[in-house]
């Protein structure tokens, strides 16, 4: 074989045991964990997988293991939301990142149909991924039964509602945060304050509402319910909502909206409409998503961790397909504050 061929072929394992001076098992080890090689046999295999420029054989090696070493990211939402809502494409480089980080691919999936959802849990249940990191799951839907039955492991972005039992899921403390920003627009001297949530089939919906009504409670205001409207998380949503408001309840002075999107559609009926924000209406969001400092004027928001979110969802993951039990991971937000309120 001439000298050119044989640099166009790529490393095997072999190549890289002799390269580093260690039994092909040695390398299997290592690749496999690293599990009874000691420090210094690691360190030369991690070498010479460097200078070699091996690339593991994932459809050879999930052969011998079982496994497919991937990760599906599977989205319960319609496709078009997918690339209106920042916070799922912040969601998926976040996690693609982390899982980077342990050389294992991630495969967008979503299951915004009845279609989709059927094809895309055949796919699963047949053993392609290892597991699957859940987004934007709605009280009622049956996926989290099917992959639970099917035994796939499972994390959700978000308490999943009426399956907290079943599953493991990293959430932000929605109702926490809902309370700052409730009594943030109280401490400026608000009082008619209004809400705009999020679809109530969802956990950030339920949480962000219920977070809403303590903190008027808590400050012995009366919870109207003409001062509050739902909407499902999409800019239209948010500008039908707030005109809603505005007829029901024209003397409104703050609104708090359960995502940026939705209130950047809020910040457009009340152009509209002719009233200043912040100065005859405040409002504020909840994500501290890039559509926050896009909004004009600027959104006062709730920030969420996303990097912590996506880092825990993946590391919570991982451990469930070690063979882990379903873990819980509630994590604080913070309170932004900005031009709108």
């Amino acid at each position: 074989m001439s000298t050119a061929a044989s640099r166009r072929r790529p490393a095997t394992i072999h190549d890289v045991a002799r390269e580093a001076g260690v039994s092909r098992g040695t390398v299997s080890r290592v690749l496999n964990g690293g599990h009874y090689v000691s420090p210094t046999a690691k360190a030369a295999v991690d070498a010479a997988i460097r200078r070699t420029g091996y690339v593991v054989n994932r459809h050879a090696r999930s052969l011998i293991t079982g496994k497919s070493d991937s990760v599906a990211f599977l989205l319960t939402e319609p496709q078009e939301r997918f690339f209106e809502d920042p916070n799922f494409n912040v969601l998926l480089r976040a996690c693609t990142q982390a899982l980077a980080a342990q050389d294992i691919p991630l495969l967008l999936m979503i299951a915004g149909t009845e279609d989709e959802r059927r094809r895309n849990l055949r796919y699963i249940e047949a053993g392609h991924v290892d597991g699957v990191l859940l987004v934007s799951s709605h009280s009622g839907d049956p996926v989290v039964a099917r992959l639970h039955e099917a035994g796939v492991p499972v994390v959700a972005c978000g308490k999943p509602l009426g399956q907290t039992a079943k599953i493991g899921y990293v959430a932000a403390d929605d109702r926490d945060g809902a309370r700052d920003m409730v009594r943030h627009l109280y401490a400026s001297g608000r009082r008619r304050i209004a809400t705009v949530t999020g679809p109530l089939d969802t956990p950030g919906g339920v949480e962000r509402l219920a977070g809403y009504r303590e903190t008027l409670a808590e400050h012995g205001l009366p919870v109207d319910e003409t001062l509050i409207a739902t909407g499902d998380y999409s800019r239209a949503s948010g500008e039908d909502a707030a005109r809603a408001l505005l007829e029901r309840a024209p003397d409104i002075d703050a609104v708090f909206v359960a995502s940026d999107l939705m209130a950047q559609g809020v910040l457009d009926a009340f152009a509209r409409a002719g009233r200043k924000v912040p100065e005859d209406i405040a409002v504020g969001g909840f994500d501290d998503s890039p559509a926050a400092l896009s909004s004009r004027p600027s959104l006062t928001t709730i920030r969420q961790p996303w990097d912590r979110i996506s880092a825990e969802m993946v590391r919570t993951l991982l451990a469930r397909i070690a063979g882990e039990e379903p873990a819980t991971v509630i994590l604080p937000t913070q309170l932004v504050r900005r031009e709108s309120a």
